[in-house]
């Protein structure tokens, strides 16, 4: 289990608060480019790979009857995977 710890400043006391906290979240994209193994010298591999999420939007006045401009958006994301099993497999099903 990873745990990560986040600081942050209380709104109460206005002090620095340790937390941990597990973050998970799910993407659904297009691969930018073929995972490449790393690894450090003493270190565990790691398989690294990029992601492209697109994001969608219709701009103007009627929204509900489909008129104006269509805007889109794309966010690149570097996926690290560190886990053996899953990084093997990662490098080895995940393609362009």
């Amino acid at each position: 289990v990873l745990h990560q710890f986040v600081r942050h400043e209380s709104e109460i006391a206005g002090s620095l608060v340790l937390e941990r906290s597990l973050n998970r979240v799910q993407l659904l994209g297009r691969v930018g480019q073929d995972p490449v193994m790393r690894q450090v010298e003493g270190k565990n591999p790691v398989t690294i790979f990029s992601l492209a999420t697109n994001e969608m939007w219709r701009s103007g006045e009627n929204e509900t009857h489909q008129m104006g401009d269509v805007s889109q958006k794309t966010t690149w994301h570097r996926i690290s995977v560190f886990r053996p099993g899953l990084r093997d497999v990662a490098y080895q099903y995940v393609k362009k």
